[in-house]
């Protein structure tokens, strides 16, 4: 065989394969952000996350990032596995897109397809077209590339020892195996059974040996989540074993009926499929993942119990030890979930701070001493996370992340920072509770009212602002305006009142400058608080309260 016909193919190969991520990220970045709203919203039964499932892969091509993305919202505790076994068995069906596609041969329009994608991605400055552009140009490269093999292989067959080589190729077990090891290399099924499909068009591979190889194809895709993975929480490793067993099952399944019905197989697939070999292998590919996910559907939660018994028991943290739960060692990265995971970190130290806060109120009041120990050893893991926090979010920053998600980064920075200020605010609470403890400071009944009422309002605000930051919702905006006006004006009074005690003689002025210190920390934590809620807004609050007529 001539050395330039293994060049050009090479050269199709990697044009199909840049296609393919072409389409694939650009996708993801146009819509990544939006289809996993949708991932997140309609996985409640397992039918219905099948179809979320195969609309996502449908869309952004790859079963294996769909399943890494599902890997992490289980690692995250934002799914749980059967939600995500329903996903799962959806995406394998949506990959086949991949090789219909293919098997239609649009060759002859890829230049056109290729000029318009340049077109977009050049002289466009709308973002999300620049993206959809992106998508086009992938599927104008692919298919270039696609050509170039095409004509590469029809070279091949003249070739006596690539005609005897695949000739040989007989054995179901050694088809199944050729195709897990190649797409656990190349971590793509789409891509080996498109390869598949062209072969297959140039009669350089019987239909027969085919179906084994897709069959070994659906293994081989496993591979990438299972990598993911490796790193995640025992939750994480049993989402990817989910889509293994899915495939190992589904195969066993399909290998004997290829075994005992194969010829009335291959028959019923030409007859769908009319003479052209490549939409027959195609359709194998798609009718396959489909009969798989019928008969298993209903045996979900046996798959996932089966996990449980290859990966038993519960995740371990040592006591005292500073941990982030969702981006830290035990995280699945996906650039898909990356800000989402970030927005839930968020809310996990926001809760640490707002608890902390109360157990600052508490211990300045009771002057409970281990109160005052534990705000510290808090204080300790807020500090931790806010530097981890900010690191990984400078990471994800330089990386390609969907559109609604990097417009959202800088808002995440301002965030953290909001957040680590109310932790301190808790620490000053301990260190003034140990001034009083220290100099036997005494409050006056009414101050302590008025602190517990102060900090009351002051916690309603910052659990509105931790809902609407963490849920994206608008539904505590005019409590929280109101609450802030209110401890604005709380913190005026305040401090008018115990300036009348001080000139009474009703408390000591070391007593008036810890509570002076604490309402004005307080009104800080309120506006901290204020800022937190907003950050997600993509309009001012001035201007929704104009848009609905509600300013008074």
């Amino acid at each position: 065989m001539d050395l330039s016909v293994i060049v050009t193919l090479m050269g199709g190969l990697g044009l199909f394969l840049l296609g393919m991520h072409q389409m694939g990220d650009g996708m993801e970045k146009a819509a990544g952000a939006r289809m996993r709203n949708i991932l997140e919203a309609v996985t409640s039964n397992r039918v219905m996350g099948t179809l979320v499932g195969i609309l996502f892969c449908a869309v952004i091509q790859s079963s294996s990032a769909t399943t890494v993305m599902v890997v992490s919202f289980v690692n995250a505790g934002m799914m749980n596995l059967y939600q995500a076994a329903g996903v799962i068995f959806g995406a394998n069906i949506g990959t086949t897109v991949t090789s219909q596609l293919v098997s239609f041969n649009l060759s002859a329009y890829a230049p056109v397809i290729l000029f318009v994608g340049v077109l977009m991605t050049q002289f466009v400055k709308n973002d999300r077209i620049k993206k959809i552009g992106e998508v086009i140009l992938g599927f104008g490269v692919l298919f270039m590339g696609l050509d170039i093999m095409s004509g590469s292989m029809s070279n091949m067959k003249d070739s006596p020892l690539v005609a005897e080589f695949l000739s040989s190729l007989t054995n179901p077990f050694l088809g199944v195996l050729l195709g897990t090891v190649i797409t656990a290399i190349i971590q793509s099924s789409s891509v080996t059974v498109s390869i598949l499909l062209l072969m297959a068009q140039q009669g350089l591979m019987e239909l027969p040996i085919c179906f084994y190889i897709i069959l070994g194809c659906n293994i081989g895709a496993c591979m990438s989540a299972l990598l993911a993975s490796l790193n995640g929480n025992k939750n994480a490793k049993r989402a990817a074993l989910i889509h293994l067993f899915f495939n190992i099952i589904g195969t066993i399944i399909i290998f004997l009926i290829l075994t005992f019905a194969g010829d009335l197989v291959l028959y019923l697939l030409q007859t769908i499929s009319g003479p052209e070999p490549g939409r027959c292998v195609a359709n194998a590919h798609t009718l396959f993942k489909i009969s798989q996910v019928i008969m298993l559907l209903p045996f979900t939660k046996g798959i996932v119990k089966l996990t449980y018994l290859a990966v038993p028991g519960e995740d371990e943290t040592a006591e005292g030890e500073c941990e982030l739960l969702y981006i830290g060692k035990k995280a699945v990265f996906s650039p898909t979930t990356a800000v989402i995971e970030a927005v839930r970190e968020l809310e996990h130290m926001g809760k640490l701070a707002y608890e902390n806060l109360n157990r600052g109120l508490d211990a300045l009041i009771t002057l409970n001493e281990d109160e005052i120990s534990k705000i510290y050893e808090v204080e300790k893991q807020i500090n931790f996370m806010n530097h981890a926090i900010t690191n990984y979010l400078v990471k994800i920053s330089q990386m390609t992340l969907p559109i609604d998600d990097s417009k959202s980064i800088g808002a995440l920075f301002h965030v953290v920072n909001d957040i680590e200020r109310i932790g301190d605010h808790a620490e000053n609470l301990a260190d003034s509770a140990q001034t009083r403890i220290k100099e036997q400071i005494a409050f006056s009944d009414t101050a302590l009212e008025e602190l517990r009422e102060m900090g009351s309002r002051v916690n309603t605000i910052l659990k509105y602002a931790m809902d609407m930051f963490a849920n994206n919702t608008r539904e505590h905006l005019y409590d929280i305006m109101t609450l802030e006006d209110s401890i604005d004006e709380m913190e005026r009074e305040l401090q008018k009142h115990h300036i009348e005690r001080l000139t009474q003689n009703e408390c000591s002025a070391a007593a008036g400058m810890v509570f002076s210190d604490t309402i004005s920390g307080f009104e800080r934590v309120a506006d901290h608080a204020t800022n937190i809620a907003y950050s997600m807004l993509e309009t001012p609050p001035e201007d929704e309260e104009e848009s609905d007529g509600s300013k008074k």
